[in-house]
């Protein structure tokens, strides 16, 4: 089985200061609807993330992952444990922590620039504090004439611009990806990691991205966590060491195929694990 402990070098880097995200014993139990059950979605999840890292996390449906994340964002609270940032506990959503979900979640009766600024202005800052940064922005992201465009207008890979631009525009420290580029073709994926790698080099925020892709995971971070399947766990946390940005030719280098080859490894050993670890772990939520 491959552990993290196989890899003692890769969150080296990220030990080296004081972790702008930290994870400490995190366990979250879900009631079942009847009330009869409940189940384990996270047991003992210890992480910690540095300032500026790119930390994807891969592993098994229903490992956790997104779970996580939605602590992290302050959207749920642990059963167990503390998430810190900066050292501060995670207690609600706070605008220091973007969210970019696998669906553009935009309003189609807006114009991409309202869809923008929407945050903005319902915090009642001024037009005149924003409407530069925006438009800025969805040049960065390759917006620039479609600022009077509805969703309906655009692409998928399109609209996803449009709520990275809007995450980006609160400026957060931290921007949280729960699967942003699943539902997006090949070609257009590609597109959008680029163009995230891009928009890390310029505004340098940490990120904590959620994908099923271990290629994609690897393409685009700093580091790469594999979840145990439910309950989930750290199993294999693997630094990747080519320089950002990247360009396509490290999908073929041998790094890239190495960490892949040991990753999806990793990922599948969980995915193909009894089921009766499941239901021990079940039975010892009740």
């Amino acid at each position: 089985m491959i552990d993290v402990a196989d890899r003692r070098d890769a969150p080296a880097a990220a030990e080296a200061e004081a972790p702008k995200v930290s994870f400490r014993g995190i366990t979250k139990l879900y009631a079942s609807r009847d009330g009869r059950g409940r189940t384990l979605a996270l047991d003992s999840f210890d992480l910690d993330i540095a300032p500026g890292e790119i930390v994807s996390i891969v592993g098994p449906t229903g490992c956790g992952k997104s779970t996580a994340l939605n602590v992290l964002a302050g959207f749920e609270q642990p059963s167990q444990g503390r998430v810190t940032v900066d050292g501060a506990p995670i207690e609600a959503p706070g605008a220091d922590r973007g969210v970019v979900f696998q669906q553009p979640s935009l309003f189609p009766w807006l114009s991409v620039f309202a869809n923008v600024v929407l945050g903005a202005k319902c915090r009642g800052v001024a037009r005149q504090d924003y409407e530069q940064q925006a438009l800025r922005l969805l040049d960065e992201v390759g917006l620039k004439g479609f600022e009077s465009h509805f969703p309906y207008q655009l692409s998928g890979g399109m609209q996803q611009r449009v709520q990275i631009a809007r995450a980006l525009l609160n400026q957060p420290d931290i921007l949280l990806m729960d699967e942003p580029f699943g539902a997006l073709d090949y070609q257009t994926r590609l597109l959008m990691q680029k163009l995230l790698l891009r928009l890390w080099a310029h505004f340098r925020p940490t990120i904590v991205f959620i994908t099923h892709d271990v290629g994609e995971a690897l393409f685009i971070s700093d580091r790469v966590i594999a979840m145990t399947k439910r309950p989930g766990r750290v199993k294999l946390d693997v630094r990747v060491h080519a320089d950002k940005p990247r360009d396509y030719e490290f999908l073929s280098s041998s790094e890239f195929k190495e960490l892949e080859r040991e990753l999806i490894v990793a990922v599948q050993s969980e995915v193909e694990a009894p089921e009766d670890r499941l239901t021990q772990n079940a039975e010892e939520a009740k």
